[in-house]
């Protein structure tokens, strides 16, 4: 993570959760991950997982903007399909190389 500025210390968090239309099918799963592969060779995932304690997931990447994120959540197989809901957050990032979003005493 770069320090130059609180800009550059966004990503966005695409939460995932089941709809009526949950199921599990092996082709969409196999979907979503080729999916998040994508994602990774690109240099845009961030992390990713399921919920171990609630249904759903989360999948955070970096994006140049909100926009960009929500067409990279409507590309998911999951969202695709149906099967997966999904919400867009904006996490700004807080960290010693941005002095805690310029809020840390030097």
């Amino acid at each position: 993570m770069s320090g130059a500025g609180y800009e550059e210390d966004i990503c966005y968090v695409i939460l995932l959760t089941p709809t009526a239309q949950d199921r599990r099918d092996m082709d969409i799963i196999r979907g979503h991950v080729a999916h998040l592969q994508e994602l990774e060779r690109s240099g845009q995932l961030v992390l990713c997982g399921p919920f171990s304690d609630a249904p759903g997931g989360m999948v955070i990447v970096r994006a140049d903007s909100r926009d960009e994120a929500v067409r990279i959540a409507e590309r998911d197989p999951y969202v695709r399909t149906g099967i997966r809901a999904y919400e867009v957050r904006t996490w700004g990032l807080s960290h010693a190389g941005n002095r805690h979003m310029g809020i840390a005493a030097e």
